[in-house]
């Protein structure tokens, strides 16, 4: 199991801030993008990214409602995924061949009440599918633990996807992920909002090395 540290800022400082943080402690983050439409929550210009020169890899989670019109404002060359929600309007295949036009792998996300079923159609054609276990927008959301049921479902019925996990991840939960064979959690709050972020990315790189060991 892979950790992802996620970024959700709602100013440039803020951002820069998280980005210099993350670069401490790992290679590859998430970085949340919001427009105040999809969700409640508005983050920094898209533009910003583009400026942004960084020792990290990073995907892009759009939480937004027209997705492929963002993708086509970002341009970075350490982006290299690109992950986009099914419930939002636009042109999913329209978004996935703009993608990998680019060279950037995909990712279908699924707030905590949608169905699998209803958005199959597009979870085939897409590299990695992302649950979130909380309500979108905002750092430090309730885990919502009924979602565990559509991870083990989509292991089975996606055996040859990425399956992520996004919000509410915590040292206590954790073992209900590995056990539901996640691929990678995505980690915001427990990460940088509290105490030090290096203190508390270790902390869950150790426990996951102790269910390792105790396969």
């Amino acid at each position: 199991m892979k950790i992802i540290p996620a970024i959700l800022a709602e100013n440039l400082d803020e951002f820069v801030m998280r980005m210099h943080q993350a670069e401490k402690i790992a290679d590859y983050v998430q970085v949340d993008i919001m427009d105040g439409i999809f969700v409640d929550t508005r983050s920094f210009d898209v533009e910003m990214i583009n400026n942004m020169r960084t020792s990290l890899s990073f995907e892009v989670h759009l939480m937004v409602q027209e997705p492929i019109n963002v993708l086509m404002d970002i341009h970075n060359p350490s982006l290299r995924k690109a992950i986009f929600h099914a419930e939002a309007a636009g042109d999913p295949a329209g978004f996935i061949e703009k993608a990998r036009e680019r060279g950037l792998s995909t990712g279908l996300a699924f707030k905590p009440e949608t169905r699998i079923d209803d958005f199959r159609d597009i979870a085939v054609r897409c590299d990695t599918l992302l649950f979130l276990t909380v309500d979108p927008g905002r750092y430090g959301s309730p885990f919502r633990p009924e979602v565990l049921r559509k991870l083990s479902r989509a292991r089975q019925e996606f055996p040859d996807k990425k399956i992520c996990v996004d919000g509410g991840v915590s040292l206590d939960n954790l073992k209900l992920l590995y056990d539901a064979r996640v691929d990678c959690v995505c980690i915001g709050s427990r990460i940088f909002l509290h105490g030090d972020p290096e203190d508390n990315y270790r902390m869950f790189v150790e426990r996951i090395r102790e269910l390792d060991a105790s396969k």
